[in-house]
């Protein structure tokens, strides 16, 4: 699986933050070889390193990035149906009243 530059940028900003090689690897779903191209400049040497503030949270990841989007999904998904249940409760408290 090739990487966007997009993602290059993030795993050239996960190494400079000093993110283990196998952690990277294991957020894109892809073999450590592909992200240990990118440290030697094999692949992506012409694109510049994430800032900070756009890296992923530090390693270890259990699934990768698609478990972050899916604890995402459920924590957007939680919100919802809290918010759902409140209204219920306002439209039940204004019925009988």
């Amino acid at each position: 699986m090739a990487l966007t530059t997009a993602e290059v940028a993030i795993v050239k900003g996960m190494l400079a933050r000093g993110d283990a090689q196998h952690h990277i690897a294991a957020y894109f779903g892809v073999n450590s070889a592909r992200v240990n191209d990118i440290k030697q400049g094999l692949v992506g040497s012409h694109v510049s390193a994430a800032l900070p503030a756009d890296l992923p949270p530090p390693g270890p990841y259990m699934a990768g990035r698609s478990a972050l989007r899916a604890r995402e999904t459920l924590v957007a998904l939680r919100d919802l149906i809290d918010g759902a249940i409140e209204d219920i409760g306002r439209f039940e408290q204004t019925d009988k009243g």
